[in-house]
């Protein structure tokens, strides 16, 4: 706790967003030494590791537009990241609700930085089935993913606790 002050501590869960960051970019770095664009190695029946890049969003969401949409989704990376800083000081004590935020803050950060260093973001993780690839992703997209479905699941633990 602060000197003199019972509110609950925020900076640990800005370093648990730091090594999940550090964790996505690590990662990515090793793709894009070992890997060629395109370049794929099956690891089971199902699942490949790959090099992909995305210059859109979520599952290559506007990936074809012209080049505005790196800016267009690095400024809402980064107004996610400043809003979710300002809800974890405000909540920090709802634990839940802040680690689901923290690993959408280390999420967003991860690819916000890959949008600005190579224009796109570097993907590797390639699930299959029967033909059919699901698109690939990485460490900051599953953050992102995983905090969204947590975010939810406090939603409705907080509206059950409500009735």
């Amino acid at each position: 706790m602060a000197s003199g002050s019972a509110r609950p501590r925020w900076w640990p869960w800005l370093l648990l967003a730091a090594a999940i960051f550090v964790a996505d970019q690590w990662t990515k770095q090793w793709i894009l030494d070992h890997y060629q664009h395109g370049d794929a190695t099956p690891i089971t029946s199902f699942f490949n590791i790959v090099r992909a890049h995305n210059p859109g969003a979520a599952f290559s969401f506007l990936a074809g537009a012209s080049g505005w949409q790196r800016w267009f989704f690095t400024a809402i990376g980064v107004g996610a990241a400043v809003f979710i800083v300002w809800l974890l000081r405000a909540h920090a004590g709802q634990r839940l609700f802040s680690f689901a935020l923290t690993l959408i803050l280390g999420g967003a950060i991860g690819n916000v930085v890959d949008r600005l260093q190579h224009g796109y973001v570097v993907d590797f993780l390639d699930f299959h089935w029967a033909g059919w690839h699901f698109p690939a992703f990485n460490i900051a997209d599953s953050g992102i993913t995983v905090g969204a479905v947590l975010l939810i699941l406090d939603e409705l633990r907080r509206m059950r606790r409500g009735r």
